[in-house]
C-alpha cells in the first residue's frame, strides 16, 4: 500500500525523519535536528507530524509503527524522474541528484530536504513535459505531493486535455509495425582466429593481456560449427574461473556468427543481474544505441511485462485510494523503454511503496492474452519486444523463457544457437520447466482460463469465449465446441475451493480428490501441527483415494475432447482461410489454438497419467508424491506432484536435440572431487550432456586469480550452531572486524530473522548498516545495490542473495555461512540421491553451493576477501569446494576474527588488529 494523506495545505517547508534501529532524527524546516527514542518518534507521527521520508515501509519497520502519514520523496522522485533508478536511501537519492553524499543520519535528514527542493524545482524547468505530469497529477488526488508539484508545474489552471484523464498513458506509446518473415539462417562457421580478432576489438587495444580469455573465446567457437546430424548439435561444457571474461569471450563467436548467417543466437542467463551485464557488455559491439537497438533484444517471459488492457482496466476501475500508484504507474508507462518490470528500468522499489497488486501485478501472469483483439495489441510491450527479436542478431534471454520457447510459447521462436550462461542453474531450471502439478491452485487457474471472471471481482480475467471474439464469424461450429468446454470445466475447482476441501466438502470430483489427497498428507506426514509445508509419499494410497481419482481420470476425458475438437477447427480455420486472414488474427487464432493443445497435453493428459499411476505405479523416470502448502500455519493449497527423477532427459529432448550449437558455460560447473573424469561426469549430468548422442567438446580456463594470496578460509569451531545468541554474536563481531563490507548467508529464513533482531541496533550505533532479505521491506534488487554503494554496510541473506550478488570491489570483503548448506531431505532429494550416487550426490550439491558462495568474494584482481563457515562439522571431503591452494583453517571465533582484521588490513587497508 502507498502511505499517503489527503491533500494538505502547503508548508512553508518540510520536516525530514530518518529511522533507525534505535530511534529516529527528525530536522525541522530550518534544519534544526533532534534524536527522538523510536515511542517519541511514533508519539509526534500520531499527533499530526507528516514527515519527509525514504521509503515508507522501511521507515515504519524501524519504527515498530502501525502506519504513517508522510511525503516519500521516492514517490515524488519516480514521478519527476520516471523509468530511472536510485538507491532507496537517502545517499542513493543524493547521488542520483548529484547532491554531495551525506554522512550520519543527521545530514542525510538534511539531504531529504534538499532533494525535494531539486525535484520540485525540475518540474518547473522548460523541457519538462509539464502538460502531461499535471494531468496525471491531477488525477491523483490522494497523492500527499499533489499541491506541491501542481504549484511547481504552475498548473492550477483547468485540464489542457479537456476529458483526456492523465492516467491513460498509453496514448502516448509508439506502435510497432509487422515485417516480412526473416529467411532461416545459413551454415557458415566461425573460425578460431576470427574469433580471436573479435575479441580484441571488443576488449580493446588498452585491455590487460588475458591469455585465458582467448583460449576461452576459440574453444567456445566450436559450437558455431554447422550440424552434421538431426539430433546431434555442436555442444561445449566450457568451465571458466570468475575473471576468465566469458561474457566477450562467447559474444565474440556468436556475434560473427549471427552476422554471417543473419540468424539470431540467445544468450541464457539465470539472474536478472546477468542478463543486464550481458546487455551493458554489448555497447562495446555496438556503440551506437540505435544500431544496437536493432541487433540487440533483451527478452523475457510475459509475466515481466506491463499489460497494457490490464493497466487500462485497473484505471478504468480504480478507487480513489489506487489514484497515487496508477499515476506513478502511468508516469512510467509513458517514459520506460521496454515495458519490463523484471529489472528493466522499473525501479524495484516501486512495488514497495505502491504494491504489487497495482504494479507488478498488472502484468499476464495468467495467459489470458486475448492478443490481436486487444485495444492495444499494437503498442503491446511483449509484442514489440517479439518482433524485435525476430529481426535481431543477438537476444539475450533467461533459462525460463528459453524452456518454455521450447516447450510451445505463444510466439514459437525457438533458435538454433544457444549460449547458456549460469550452466550451473540449469539442472534447478529444467526442473521447475518440466515437473507438473495437479492442484487446487492449478486446477482452479485453468478454470479462470477457460470460464473467465465467476466471483464478480477478477475485472482482469479473460475466459475462453472472449479470447475468441470475431472467430465465430469464421466458423460457426466452434461456438458449439466453447460451450462444451464450459460445460464440462464445472468439475474443476471453483471459488472457495481453500475452504471447502479444509472443510471436507469438496465439490465436483477434482476438489473430492484433493480432499482425499489433503487426508492422506495429515494422516501420514511428520509433524503435521508444523507451520510449514507438509508432503507424505503417494503410494499406498488411503482409503477413498483411489475411487476418488477415477472418478476425476473419467471427467477429465470430458474437458479433453471438446478441446480438442475446438483446437483442430481452429487449425482448419487457418488452413482454409490461409488467404484471407490478416496476420494480427491469424496469429490470435493460432495462440488461442496452440494454448488449448499445451493445455491438454502439458495439464490434462499429464494428471491422467499422474492419476493412472496412483493404481499403476509410477514409472521410474519420475517421483510423485503429495503436498499440502501451508503459510503462517493455514492450508493454502493441496497438490499432487510429478517431477523427472533427471530433469536433464527432457531437456536433452526439447531444448539440446532441436539446437544445432550450444555453449553451457559457468564458472562452477564441474565437482571437484579430484577425479578429472568423475568431475566432467557431474557436469555432463547437470547440463543434460550425458544423453546426447555426440559427446559435448569439453573446456576449462582456470581463472587469472591469485586465490591463495586474495582470499582466506576459516571454519569456526566453538559457536554453538544452536545457540541463536552465540550465532548472532558471532555474526557482529565478524562484521565489526572486516568493518562493514560483509555478506552474511543462512540456510533458514527463521535464523536470519533471528540474528538480525540481535544484532541490528548495535551495527547501527557503530556505524554499520544492516540490510537483510526477508525482514527488510524492499525488494532484493534494491538490498544490493545499497549494499554494493555503501562500504560500510552489511548484508544478510539466503539463497537468492548466495547466487545472484554480484559486489566488485572493496563493498564485499567477508562472507559469513551459518551451516553446512545440505539439500532439504526431501521426497524428490531422496529419489534423486538414490538416483545419482548417494552420498556423493549430496556432496556434490553442497560443494556447489559452497563454490557458489566463496565466488562473489572476488570479482576482480584488485579483490580480497574472507570466508567463514560458522559450522565446525564441514567434513574435509568437501574443502575442494574452494579453489586450490587456499589455506582453509580450523579455528576458534577469537582467532577467526583477528587473522581477519589482519588480512583485510594488509590487503585493503581495513582495521588494524588490536
Amino acid at each position: 500500500m502507498l502511505y499517503t494523506v489527503e491533500m494538505p495545505t502547503a508548508p512553508h517547508g518540510f520536516h525530514a525523519l530518518v529511522a533507525g534501529h534505535r530511534g529516529a532524527v527528525l530536522a525541522d524546516p530550518s534544519g534544526a535536528v533532534e534524536t527522538l527514542p523510536a515511542n517519541a518518534a511514533r508519539k509526534r507521527l500520531s499527533d499530526g507530524l507528516r514527515p519527509l521520508v525514504c521509503h515508507a515501509p522501511s521507515t515504519i519497520l524501524r519504527l515498530d509503527a502501525k502506519s504513517m502519514a508522510a511525503f516519500d520523496l521516492l514517490e515524488l522522485f519516480a514521478f519527476v524522474r520516471p523509468a530511472r533508478f536510485c538507491r532507496p536511501t537517502p545517499s542513493g537519492i543524493a547521488e542520483a541528484l548529484l547532491l554531495d553524499e551525506p554522512q550520519g543520519a543527521e545530514q542525510e535528514a538534511r539531504s531529504l530536504q534538499r532533494a525535494a527542493e531539486v525535484l520540485l524545482t525540475e518540474l518547473a524547468e522548460p523541457e519538462f513535459d509539464r502538460d502531461v505530469a499535471a494531468e496525471t497529477a491531477r488525477e491523483m488526488r490522494n497523492w500527499a505531493w499533489t499541491p506541491h508539484v501542481l504549484r511547481a508545474l504552475e498548473a492550477d489552471t483547468p485540464s489542457v486535455f479537456g476529458r483526456v484523464p492523465g492516467l491513460h498513458a498509453w496514448r502516448w506509446i509508439e506502435e510497432w509495425s509487422e515485417h516480412a518473415p526473416s529467411a532461416p539462417p545459413g551454415n557458415q562457421p566461425v573460425s578460431t582466429e576470427e574469433t580471436r580478432q573479435r575479441l580484441a576489438m571488443l576488449v580493446g587495444a588498452n585491455a590487460e593481456d588475458r591469455p585465458q580469455q582467448g583460449d576461452y573465446a576459440s574453444a567456445v567457437s566450436q559450437a558455431f560449427a554447422p550440424r552434421d546430424e538431426e539430433g546431434a548439435p555442436s555442444a561445449v561444457l566450457a568451465e571458466a574461473g570468475t575473471g576468465t571474461g566469458k561474457t566477450f569471450g562467447y559474444v565474440a563467436s556468436a556475434s560473427l556468427w549471427a552476422e554471417r548467417n543473419r540468424g539470431a543466437v540467445w544468450i541464457s542467463t539465470f539472474t536478472r543481474n546477468l542478463q543486464r551485464q550481458v546487455d551493458q557488455e554489448l555497447d562495446r559491439l555496438h556503440p551506437d544505441l540505435a544500431v544496437k537497438s536493432r541487433k540487440v533484444v533483451v527478452r523475457k517471459g510475459r509475466e515481466n511485462y506491463l499489460c497494457l488492457l490490464n493497466f487500462e482496466e485497473a484505471v478504468s476501475r480504480s478507487l480513489p485510494r489506487d489514484t497515487v500508484a496508477l499515476g506513478l504507474m502511468a508516469r512510467w508507462v509513458g517514459a520506460t523503454r521496454d515495458g519490463d518490470m523484471g529489472g528493466g528500468d522499473f525501479p524495484g522499489w516501486l512495488v514497495d511503496l505502491a504494491g504489487a497488486r497495482n504494479t507488478t501485478g498488472l502484468a499476464d501472469r495468467r495467459g489470458e492474452c486475448i492478443y490481436s483483439s486487444c485495444d492495444h495489441y499494437h503498442r503491446c510491450f511483449v509484442e514489440r519486444a517479439v518482433r524485435r527479436s525476430r529481426r535481431a542478431d543477438i537476444v539475450i534471454a533467461n533459462h525460463a523463457l528459453v524452456l518454455a520457447q521450447a516447450g510451445g510459447s505463444d510466439d514459437g521462436q525457438f533458435p538454433n544457437r544457444l549460449v547458456f550462461d549460469e550452466g550451473h542453474h540449469l539442472f534447478d531450471a529444467a526442473d521447475g520447466a518440466f515437473s507438473f502439478r495437479l492442484s487446487g491452485r492449478e486446477g482452479a487457474e485453468l478454470r479462470r482460463w477457460l470460464l473467465g471472471p465467476e466471483d464478480g471481482r477478477s475485472a482482469r480475467v479473460r475466459g475462453l469465449e472472449s479470447r475468441l471474439q470475431h472467430i465465430g464469424v469464421l466458423d460457426p461450429q466452434s461456438g458449439q465446441h466453447v460451450e462444451e468446454i464450459k460445460s464440462a470445466a464445472q468439475f474443476l475447482p471453483g471459488p472457495g475451493w481453500e475452504r471447502r476441501i479444509s472443510g471436507g466438502k469438496g465439490q465436483g470430483e477434482a476438489e473430492e480428490f484433493l480432499q482425499q489427497v489433503r487426508k492422506q498428507v495429515y494422516a501420514r506426514a511428520e509433524n503435521t501441527q508444523s507451520p510449514y509445508d507438509l508432503e507424505t509419499e503417494a503410494a499406498n494410497p488411503v482409503a477413498g483415494l483411489l475411487d476418488a481419482a477415477n472418478a476425476l481420470n473419467a471427467t477429465l476425458d470430458s474437458l479433453i475432447l471438446p478441446m480438442n475438437s475446438l483446437a483442430q477447427r481452429l487449425a482448419n480455420v487457418l488452413d482454409t482461410r490461409a488467404q484471407s486472414l490478416d496476420t494480427p488474427l491469424r496469429n490470435r487464432i493460432e495462440s488461442v489454438s496452440r494454448g488449448l493443445r499445451r493445455r491438454v497435453e502439458g495439464e490434462l493428459q499429464v494428471w491422467k497419467s499422474m492419476l493412472d499411476a496412483l493404481a499403476e505405479g509410477v514409472s521410474e523416470e519420475f517421483v510423485d508424491w503429495f503436498s499440502v502448502a501451508r503459510r503462517s500455519g493455514r492450508d493454502v493449497d493441496v497438490a499432487m506432484h510429478r517431477h523427472f527423477v533427471d530433469p536433464m532427459l527432457p531437456f536433452a529432448r526439447t531444448v539440446l536435440e532441436r539446437a544445432h550449437g550450444v555453449v553451457v558455460t559457468s564458472a562452477t560447473l564441474r565437482d571437484s572431487t579430484g577425479d578429472a573424469e568423475l568431475d566432467w561426469r557431474s557436469a555432463e549430468e547437470r547440463t543434460g550432456a550425458v544423453h546426447l548422442e555426440k559427446s559435448a567438446l569439453r573446456a576449462q580456463v582456470m581463472s587469472p586469480y591469485d586465490y591463495p594470496a586474495q582470499t582466506r578460509v576459516f571454519v569456526v569451531g566453538d559457536v554453538n550452531r544452536n545457540d541463536e545468541a552465540q550465532v548472532a554474536s558471532a555474526y557482529r563481531e565478524l562484521f565489526f572486524a572486516a568493518g562493514g563490507g560483509s555478506l552474511g548467508l543462512f540456510t533458514a529464513i527463521a535464523r536470519l530473522r533471528a540474528v538480525h533482531r540481535l544484532i541490528a541496533p548495535a551495527m547501527e550505533e557503530a556505524g554499520y548498516p544492516l540490510l537483510a532479505q526477508h525482514v527488510d521491506r524492499m525488494d532484493n534488487g534494491s538490498l544490493v545495490e545499497i549494499f554494493r554503494a555503501e562500504e560500510r554496510s552489511c548484508l544478510l541473506g539466503t539463497d537468492a542473495m548466495r547466487d545472484g550478488v554480484d559486489v566488485p570491489g572493496h563493498s564485499l570483503r567477508l562472507i559469513v555461512f551459518d551451516r553446512i548448506p545440505w539439500p532439504v531431505p526431501t521426497i524428490l532429494h531422496k529419489a534423486r540421491r538414490a538416483a545419482f550416487g548417494g552420498n556423493r550426490y549430496d556432496d556434490l550439491v553442497v560443494r556447489l553451493r559452497l563454490k557458489q558462495a566463496f565466488g562473489r568474494l572476488v570479482r576482480r584482481a584488485t579483490d580480497s576477501g574472507v570466508f567463514v563457515m560458522l559450522d565446525g562439522r564441514l567434513p574435509s571431503r568437501l574443502h575442494a569446494a574452494f579453489p586450490e591452494g587456499v589455506g582453509i583453517v580450523r579455528a576458534g571465533l577469537s582467532e577467526a576474527l583477528a587473522e581477519t582484521r589482519k588480512f583485510l588490513a594488509s590487503r585493503q587497508g581495513g582495521p588494524r588488529a588490536s
